[in-house]
């Protein structure tokens, strides 16, 4: 038997590197798709991936990528996204639909183009990367939740469609997580003290901890778990009651 094979989206950001590196320690050849910059080939040659440039959103030009990696990957993660926060009064429509397209809509492109191939060969896993605010929402983020909330329940239909061929899908959702598009939010010392507090395991998260739950839904251990969606968040997202003030009996 080969080596497995692994593409990994938005390989250039923190969270799709440390599940490119665990992968590649895990025995997996990897691809990192992308948009074409100095990063994704840095970050393919420094941690021994393929680069493969390309709009998730393209549909053509990921089918060119998929060939260009020449395998049917054992493995997707669709970890590719944007963050574009603003309120639902506020948001401009092309933005609404912009993180729709690549956050929902990327994700499908990128995995049907691989299950044509899992499902023919009998096997293949699909990671999806959501967010908690597919399950709780906040303030002031526009589509985001919408769009990670959809790709959830995409998760459970190609666990659903494509289950009975040998091919598992599952999500995992970030929490509070010290890397990519939240880098900037958590460089405030007090944002960061105040957010880490607030987790029932009293720290933010790492792209390694996303990483290693991605390593496991893809490994034999997880072989029987699809469709599943895999909270990854110390516990922030079912610790609601500790914010609020408790009942005192007099």
């Amino acid at each position: 038997m080969g080596m497995k094979t692994a593409i990994v989206t938005g390989g250039s950001g923190d969270i799709g590197r440390a599940c490119a590196q665990t992968l590649i320690s895990d025995g997996f050849r990897v691809g990192l798709l992308d948009l074409e910059s100095d990063r994704l080939a840095e970050v393919a040659e420094t941690i021994g991936a393929t680069p493969l440039s390309v709009d998730v959103t393209d549909e053509p030009g990921v089918e060119r990528a998929m060939a260009k990696f020449g395998a049917v990957p054992d493995l997707v993660v669709n970890n590719a996204g944007v963050g574009r926060f603003a309120s639902l009064l506020d948001m401009p429509i092309e933005m609404f639909r912009h993180q729709l397209d690549v956050n929902l809509v990327g994700a499908f492109i990128v995995a049907r183009a691989a299950a044509k191939g899992m499902v023919e060969r009998g096997s293949g896993c699909i990671v999806n990367v959501t967010s908690i605010n597919a399950i709780t929402t906040g303030p002031g983020t526009g589509s985001y939740p919408a769009s990670k909330a959809g790709l959830a329940k995409l998760t459970e239909m190609m666990a659903l469609e494509w289950g009975p061929s040998g091919v598992r899908a599952n999500a995992v959702a970030p929490g509070f997580i010290d890397a990519g598009i939240s880098t900037p939010f958590y460089a405030d010392p007090e944002v960061r003290s105040l957010r880490g507090e607030a987790v029932p395991s009293k720290r933010l998260g790492l792209a390694e901890d996303i990483a290693n739950a991605v390593s496991f839904l893809a490994s034999d251990k997880a072989s029987y778990i699809n469709g599943h969606h895999m909270v990854v968040d110390g516990g922030v997202s079912v610790s609601l009651l500790t914010q609020l003030p408790r009942a005192v009996k007099k």
